[in-house]
């Protein structure tokens, strides 16, 4: 498989083993959603930065039609959110320096 077919049905696959979990099937409760970011999230720096609060912070960002529940498509905004994260991190793109003329226009 290529790797970026292995992207996409990764992402499904990890959405619907997690949202049919508790709640309503087909998305995320705040529980499932923390529960699947602690299991499927192995980075010591990214799980040091996943606690309560920023579980609750990323529910009420997340959630755009405020039922208290992540469907599909705002899974796919946070799993954007996580690459831009990384992707920035990559570059080097967030830290204190200045933006250089190869760094311009990046996103």
């Amino acid at each position: 498989m290529a790797r970026l077919e292995a992207v996409i049905t990764n992402m499904v696959d990890i959405f619907m083993e997690y949202a049919d979990d508790q709640g309503h099937k087909r998305k995320l409760c705040k529980e499932e959603l923390q529960a699947m970011l602690q299991k499927e999230i192995e980075s010591a720096d990214l799980k040091a930065k996943i606690n309560g609060d920023d579980i609750e912070e990323a529910m009420k960002m997340l959630d755009k039609n405020k039922d208290d529940e992540i469907n599909f498509r705002e899974f796919c905004r946070c799993v954007g959110m996580l690459a831009t994260g990384y992707y920035h991190k990559k570059i080097g793109k967030g830290q204190k320096k200045g933006k250089g003329k190869d760094q311009a226009g990046d996103d």
